[in-house]
């Protein structure tokens, strides 16, 4: 089974989306499941997991919502205000919403706060412990900047289970490996953190990208987490910017090809499966 372990859904008609700026005019309008069905039908995707845009809980109950009538998304990862005191609440409010079932974790833009060290605060670390206790995984939406807190925490919190998305962004286009790779590797010796191959496109240059310039920094990823908490992801509609679902699809099983192919099936599929606790048929 193949599951794209990160996409998204929006609506600038219906909502605002303050980092759809003018830059990004080519992706700023309506992506919903019907414009992502016949491109997992043309790549061979089997399911998804649609994750978060915006700090908004009313669109992770819109999410959850339109996946219960979605069969081909299997998993949301929504937000809720982490530092709220009745957190606790707001999670088991949003799972016994309609589609709740599906909720299999949270996520904030670390990386859009202004304190490089925000994920240290302590009413922060109370959300995401929340987040692990109810069963849900916590996405890592960081930069580099972020990191060395990043790390602080997930030792903190071993028993919660973390995603970093998107390699942590790296500087793809400008072709530097440090610090960005010393700060990476260090996350892959804890256990309970996962990563996921994707976004990369658009850390490189948008025009003309290809994937020998994003292969160092796959390859260090899979030096330090290994094919067994390695995540694909397109992150589309945001690679639009750069390539096409299809195009960003064959430049991950480029990069992967050096695996065995037990170890891609689980790359592609089964980690995924595993750190989301996703329940799909086989």
């Amino acid at each position: 089974m193949i599951v794209d372990a990160h996409h998204h859904f929006w609506d600038p008609t219906k909502a605002d989306y303050p980092w759809l700026t003018d830059e990004l005019d080519r992706i700023r309008r309506p992506f919903g499941p019907e414009d992502l069905q016949p491109l997992l039908a043309e790549t061979g995707v089997d399911r998804t997991v649609v994750v978060q845009t915006r700090s908004s809980e009313s669109e992770t109950v819109s999410f959850l919502a339109t996946v219960a009538a979605t069969p081909f998304v299997a998993g949301v990862v929504g937000w809720v205000y982490l530092t709220a005191p009745a957190v606790e609440e707001a999670l088991a409010r949003l799972r016994s919403s309609d589609g709740g079932d599906r909720l299999v974790g949270i996520r904030h833009q670390v990386h859009d706060e202004p304190d490089p060290d925000w994920l240290l605060r302590a009413d922060v670390r109370r959300g995401i412990a929340a987040v692990g206790d109810a069963g849900m995984a916590y996405d890592l939406l960081v930069r580099p900047r972020e990191l060395a807190a990043a790390l602080d925490t997930v030792r903190s919190l071993p028993d919660v289970r973390f995603v970093i998305d998107h390699l942590a962004k790296p500087p793809i286009r400008e072709g530097d490996l440090e610090p960005w790779a010393s700060l990476i590797r260090p996350f892959g010796r804890e256990g309970n953190v996962w990563c996921k191959v994707s976004g990369l496109v658009t850390e490189a240059d948008w025009e003309t990208w290809k994937p020998a310039d994003l292969a160092p920094f796959v390859d260090v990823a899979i030096d330090a987490f290994g094919p067994g908490r390695l995540l694909v992801g397109s992150d589309w509609p945001v690679c639009l910017l750069a390539g096409t679902y299809a195009e960003v699809l064959d430049a991950a099983k480029a990069l992967l090809a050096r695996l065995a192919p037990e170890e891609r099936v689980a790359v592609f599929g089964g980690n995924a499966i595993e750190v989301y606790r996703l329940a799909v048929d086989a």
